[in-house]
């Protein structure tokens, strides 16, 4: 489970494609395909360059009009699938 405090780093950074607002992640090494659109698309960006779980909150607290507790539940509901498909991990 991946802490609040953690900063998250990518693992295994599959090909990104951006199509018409979405991204297509294709994980060749999976034979797998992810797609991304609204929110996790900008959760995505904010991984890219590496940064703590809770400062990805804080950006769509500011970006979203949404409730602190189910940003932080959606946000790390997000983050666990991310990091149970091995792309990211939490570094604490």
């Amino acid at each position: 489970m991946i802490d609040r405090k953690a900063r998250i780093v990518m693992k295994n950074k599959p090909n990104v494609t951006d199509l018409a607002g979405e991204k297509v992640m294709v994980d060749f090494a999976q034979g797998k395909y992810f797609m991304l659109k609204g929110v996790g698309n900008d959760i995505w960006e904010m991984l890219e360059d590496g940064i703590t779980v809770e400062n990805i909150i804080n950006k769509l607290l500011e970006e979203y009009d949404v409730e602190e507790k189910q940003c932080e539940e959606s946000t790390m509901k997000f983050l666990e699938q991310l990091e149970e498909i091995g792309f990211i991990e939490g570094i604490a």
